[in-house]
C-alpha cells in the first residue's frame, strides 16, 4: 500500500513537472516570435537608409561632410564594436560571436593596425576581461531591448573621431538573426560609407543606374543630420 501511494506521489511530481516546463516553453516562444518580429520589422528601414546614404555620397559632398571621406591609405586605426548578450545558456551563440571578434582583431593586429575594442554584453565583456584584453568601452547595460539612444551613446564619439581623423573605419560584429536556429556572426562595416559599386567615386550620379531620389530637404541638409 505504501509503494502504490509513493508510485502516485512521484506520478503528480512528474505531472505537475511536466506543466510547468509546457508554460515556461509557452513564455519562451512568446519572447522568441516578439523578438523575430521586432528583427524582422527593422531590418528593411536599416538596408533601405544604408543603400540612400550610399547613393548620396559624391565627391563633392564628400570634402563638406568628413564622414563620407573615403580612405586613401591602408587603415592605422580601427574601431571594433563586439555585441554578446548578457546571460549564457545559448548554445554557442556568444562562443561563436566572441571567436569571430578575436578572430577579427588578430587579423587586423597581423596587418599592423591599432584595434579599440569597444564590447557590449556581459558574456563578451567578462571573457576579454578574464583573457586580460583592453576595452576603450564596455557596456553591460543595454539588454534585449537595444533603443536608438543606445546606439547614439556607442557611435557618436566615435563618428566625430572618424570625422577628426583619428579613426579610419568603425566596424561591428554582431549576430545576424535568420532564423531561430541560424543566427552566424556577421560583420559590418560601418565606416567608411560604402560608395554604390556601379556609380564608383568620379562623378555625379548616372541616372540610368542610380534610383531618382526626390530629396526634401537636400541631400547637404539630410547629410548634415
Amino acid at each position: 500500500m505504501a509503494q502504490t501511494r509513493e508510485l502516485r506521489r512521484r506520478i503528480k511530481s512528474v505531472e505537475n513537472t511536466r506543466q510547468i516546463t509546457k508554460t515556461m516553453e509557452m513564455v519562451a516562444t512568446s519572447k522568441l516570435k516578439r523578438a523575430r518580429d521586432r528583427v524582422v520589422a527593422a531590418r528593411p528601414y536599416a538596408e533601405a537608409l544604408k543603400e540612400v546614404l550610399g547613393d548620396l555620397y559624391h565627391p563633392e559632398l564628400a570634402e563638406r561632410f568628413p564622414l563620407l571621406r573615403q580612405p586613401q591609405r591602408a587603415p592605422e586605426r580601427v574601431a571594433l564594436i563586439g555585441i554578446t548578450s548578457n546571460r549564457g545558456l545559448c548554445g554557442a551563440f556568444n562562443a561563436n560571436l566572441i571567436r569571430a571578434t578575436r578572430s577579427r582583431i588578430a587579423e587586423l593586429e597581423e596587418a599592423g593596425v591599432t584595434v579599440e575594442l569597444h564590447q557590449v554584453g556581459r558574456k563578451g565583456i567578462g571573457f576579454f576581461r578574464f583573457t586580460g584584453r583592453e576595452m576603450a568601452v564596455q557596456r553591460p547595460d543595454i539588454g534585449d531591448k537595444p533603443t536608438p539612444d543606445h546606439a547614439s551613446e556607442l557611435v557618436t564619439s566615435l563618428m566625430d573621431r572618424f570625422a577628426a581623423g583619428e579613426l579610419d573605419a568603425v566596424e561591428v560584429i554582431f549576430a545576424k538573426f535568420v532564423s531561430p536556429l541560424s543566427t552566424p556572426p556577421t560583420r559590418l562595416d560601418i565606416l567608411p560609407v560604402e560608395p554604390p559599386t556601379d556609380r564608383g567615386t568620379d562623378g555625379p550620379a548616372d541616372r540610368g543606374t542610380v534610383p531618382n531620389y526626390s530629396l526634401r530637404p537636400s541631400a547637404e541638409a539630410i547629410l548634415e543630420n
